[in-house]
């Protein structure tokens, strides 16, 4: 006999304990609102999910008073983005003159990121996260979203909430459920990622690698480098057929400094795939249910912006949906089209980008037969212009439309 069904009531369900779903109800439980938070894993800890904690994000924790404290958790640092190609090494970003007192880019274990808001949430008696808690289905009061259906380590639960905000990623569950259908933009790659051991003689900075069809990047971990291996989509099989032992020297052939650790993948199992996607909801809500981070929009790992477009997202809905949730009652269709037509700008901006990366620079390696000789004659005279890697620097660090925390009460 299956036990009763337990009943919650908030003013906000938050689906999914990403970064976009636990920012979001830190800042809803700040302002003093009830938010019950889902994850449907029991803890944070992923492989390979994004660990770029860019100066966008560190600002909002500024603003918040966090800063000082989530830089003391451990982490490394990058202000300087560099590729190498053929025989020439170009600086492409230097994120020293960027807004803010966090001029670098961190990188920290999305784990260590979550449980540090998390921790800082639980502070608000009006915040409660459910681990091992998967919203399953929608509940509707007429044409109205009405609250969530989840399964949790206790039994089935129902959450009432005068608003649902799906932040369950790119395969969002709450996305199927409400038949919301994202519109594909296409992306010419999959990445495998690993890790390699770190030396203390290696230097301390992103790198990136270009040979015959194929990307090599390098991200700093401190005590390892987390290194994700382009190549062409669909291709993962090939690469596989190839065997082992030719995916290792094609690496050590990359990036000679790394060619004494190959040998640390021991075989497929230490090589995960991840399929790359670009895509967007025309429509970010239905009556009662707002989509944001890559449940709206999933982001290509060009720049590694993902994250941080997330936490903006939540910056926005925080400040809106927050300001709408001092008033009783169901939030309106109006906020919840206020949030998209506040975020649809930056996201356009962003994709735009990322698909013109792809395909003008991206696809072309990767159809290459041969590795090239230098880097293209554009990318030498740009990054030769006095001030011209701040651009770069501007975009990924900081963003087309960076969010604030807006005061209240």
């Amino acid at each position: 006999m299956n036990p009763a069904r337990r009943t919650l009531t908030a003013r906000c369900c938050v689906v999914g304990g990403g970064p976009a779903g636990i920012m979001l109800g830190y800042l809803l439980a700040r302002r003093g609102h009830s938010v019950v938070v889902l994850e449907k894993h029991g803890d944070f800890l992923r492989d390979f999910r994004g660990d770029t904690v860019h100066p966008s994000t560190m600002n909002v924790l500024d603003e918040l008073g966090l800063l000082d404290a989530f830089l003391q958790r451990p982490h490394s640092e990058i202000q300087h983005l560099a590729g190498h190609v053929g025989t020439d090494t170009v600086e492409i970003a230097d994120l020293s003159h960027v807004p803010g007192r966090a001029k670098f880019i961190a990188i920290m274990p999305q784990w260590d990121f979550l449980n540090f808001i998390s921790e800082k949430a639980r502070a608000f008696p009006g915040f409660q996260l459910l681990m091992n808690t998967a919203g399953d289905d929608i509940i509707r009061e007429g044409n109205r979203v009405a609250g969530i259906r989840a399964n949790g380590p206790d039994g089935q639960i129902d959450i009432h909430a005068d608003v649902v905000v799906a932040c369950d990623g790119r395969h969002s569950t709450m996305r199927s459920a409400a038949l919301m259908q994202p519109r594909d933009l296409g992306a010419p790659m999959d990445v495998f990622w690993m890790r390699l051991s770190k030396k203390p003689t290696d230097q301390n900075a992103a790198l990136g690698f270009i040979g015959a069809g194929v990307i090599l990047v390098f991200i700093d971990r401190s005590d390892y480098w987390q290194c994700g291996f382009v190549i062409a989509k669909g291709a993962a099989e090939r690469v596989k057929a190839r065997g082992l032992d030719a995916f290792r020297n094609e690496i050590a052939t990359l990036a000679p400094f790394a060619a004494d650790r190959v040998d640390e993948l021991k075989s497929w199992d230490d090589v995960k795939l991840l399929s790359v996607a670009v895509d967007r909801l025309d429509r970010w809500f239905v009556p009662g249910m707002l989509f944001i981070g890559d449940a709206a929009h999933a982001m290509s790992p060009v720049g590694g912006v993902g994250i941080n477009l997330a936490i903006q997202d939540a910056v926005a809905t925080g400040n809106i949906v927050g300001a709408a949730l001092e008033r009783p009652g169901p939030v309106a269709d109006e906020t919840l089209e206020r949030v998209q037509r506040r975020r649809m700008f930056p996201t356009v901006m962003t994709q735009a980008l990322q698909v013109f990366i792809q395909r003008n620079i991206i696809a072309a390696v990767l159809r290459s037969e041969a590795p090239p000789k230098r880097a293209p004659w554009i990318m030498r005279l740009l990054v030769s212009i006095p001030g011209f890697r701040r651009i770069p620097a501007y975009t990924v660090g900081i963003g087309f439309r960076p969010e604030h925390i807006e005061q209240h009460g």
